[in-house]
């Protein structure tokens, strides 16, 4: 406690928690790390909290863990011993929507569907859409750069940002950005802060960039006998020039265990099942363009749409996926990305790592943009939270290595946080992580921003 008086004193009243058991309740994410024991939380309300506690924090060389919602999926909020966990979650205002710019501002702890309602008041719309926009923030969002469905169209939350307020180790506020699309003025320090995970500085506002509401968007199902027939379907689409707004893959294993759960009538012989959505100004043509593709990489069934009804119901094989693996066990879920043009090489590396280790995967991926998600299922054990067995960590480091040698990524939008921190260095190399690491001093030289994180 008494490291912490100051504190409590800096700050309003009723800001900073001391009690164990609630200071415990901040201390996780989604993920099965352990966290360390957190000292304190200070729930901010205001910039002025975020300026006091980091102003301290940097005085007295305690680290500070920034928090939105603990919905992460890497370890990007998990407690240190000794911090002070700096939730952001009270700091949810819509401070603006702009119509004749078409733009936002708004506070980290806003829920992102909550700003995509705003923004669709004024007939307009935020287009990231992580699976978890009900749940998340806006500020974890921006944390980890993170992407959803329609990524394949509208691109990642980097591409929605076009200007920050943030808070650095000291407690100096700096502006990033502005109002405008373009700004090449000095650095993109935007773009840098954006994806950092809260190592670089405390995000307190962002300017966002909003779109038009598009048509009802028309959907394509197409049932395959394997992914690499699907993602035959998925080049054949990208090579017709058709902008699709969501491009979907669902692996066998997730398809056994919806049926297993819906009774969907799955046929046995069905591999995977590809979900396609145009949202263009007429999204019937591009729709049955997609459906031909299908049809060309050797679909054994296409459906499309036809009415705003139908094409809802269609996608809801996929909005499925997570909770039908839940139901078979504790589910690690993990995030690779490949050029697409490797992602028939990546779900079979995937199938042949869980069969040589005795593993239970479940993969679903935004087919467009080559991002996959390999749910890792293993059993619950006792009461707490349960522990990653060896031979998951095991097959994981296979896939993990696979998409890096098939040109991709370690991360496409979880981040990297604590649970992806061991494999990093074989990704940058040596001497890209060094200028990481000089990057993370130079914004924060005492080193208190989320320490053991990214990297």
């Amino acid at each position: 406690m008494a490291d912490f008086e100051e504190l409590v004193e800096v700050l309003p009243a009723g800001r900073v928690v001391v009690d164990p058991d609630v200071v415990a309740s901040y201390a996780r994410d989604r993920t099965f790390l352990a966290p360390g024991v957190a000292g304190a939380v200070v729930r901010a309300r205001e910039v002025g909290d975020v300026v006091a506690a980091l102003r301290w924090a940097n005085r007295h060389r305690v680290p500070v863990v920034p928090r939105g919602a603990g919905t992460g999926l890497a370890g990007g909020a998990l407690a240190v011993d000794g911090c002070v966990v700096l939730s952001l979650r009270g700091m949810d205002a819509v401070r603006e929507v702009d119509p004749a710019n078409a733009l936002a501002v708004a506070e980290p702890g806003v829920i992102t569907a909550d700003l995509d309602r705003a923004a669709r008041a004024h007939g307009l719309m935020y287009a990231p859409d992580p699976s978890s926009h009900e749940i998340s923030t806006i500020g974890g969002n921006l944390a980890t750069n993170a992407g959803g469905l329609r990524c394949v169209k509208y691109g990642v939350t980097r591409d929605s940002v076009l200007g920050l307020e943030a808070v650095l180790a000291d407690g100096r506020v700096v502006r990033t950005g502005g109002r405008t699309v373009k700004g090449v003025t000095g650095y993109d320090l935007t773009g840098l802060l954006v994806g950092s995970e809260g190592t670089l500085g405390v995000i307190t506002a962002a300017t966002l960039r909003l779109r038009p509401v598009p048509p009802d968007p028309a959907t394509v199902l197409a049932l395959f006998d394997s992914t690499r027939r699907a993602a035959g379907a998925v080049a054949g689409i990208v090579a017709a020039g058709v902008r699709p707004s969501l491009l979907e893959l669902i692996d066998r294993a997730t398809l056994r265990a919806i049926d297993a759960w819906k009774r969907i009538d799955l046929d046995p012989d069905t591999g995977a099942v590809l979900i396609a959505q145009s949202d263009a100004a007429d999204p019937r043509g591009p729709a049955a363009e997609m459906a031909r593709c299908c049809e060309r990489a050797g679909a054994a069934h296409t459906d499309v749409s036809r009415d705003p009804q139908e094409a809802v119901a269609l996608l809801e094989l996929r909005r499925l996926a997570y909770p039908a693996a839940e139901r078979l066990g504790a589910c690690l879920v993990e995030d690779v990305c490949v050029p697409p043009s490797r992602l028939a090489e990546m779900f079979e590396a995937i199938e042949a790592a869980a069969d040589r280790h005795g593993v239970t995967i479940l993969t679903v991926a935004h087919a467009g943009d080559g991002n996959l998600h390999p749910v890792f299922v293993f059993d619950r054990g006792g009461s707490g939270a349960p522990e990653v067995p060896e031979a998951v960590w095991t097959a994981a480091d296979e896939v993990f290595t696979t998409a890096l040698e098939l040109g991709g990524t370690l991360t496409g939008e979880h981040g990297v946080g604590a649970l992806k921190r061991r494999w990093i260095g074989r990704e940058l190399g040596p001497d890209a992580l060094a200028l990481h690491r000089a990057i993370k001093h130079a914004f924060d030289p005492a080193g208190i921003l989320n320490p053991g994180k990214a990297f």
